[in-house]
């Protein structure tokens, strides 16, 4: 299992951020923008491989 270093602690909460922002959009009817959150959310999780 890989350690758990600062840098890999703070991309994993901002996918989870961004993964929440996107569901919530998508829920509020806001389906670009939900888009663009998932977006964002995996170009941030390219940082955790």
């Amino acid at each position: 299992m890989a350690e758990m270093t600062v840098n890999r602690i703070a991309w994993s909460v901002t996918v989870l951020v961004a993964l929440i922002t996107a569901l919530l959009l998508l829920l509020s009817g806001y389906n670009g923008y939900a888009g663009l959150g998932l977006a964002v959310a995996i170009s941030a999780a390219i940082n955790l491989l």
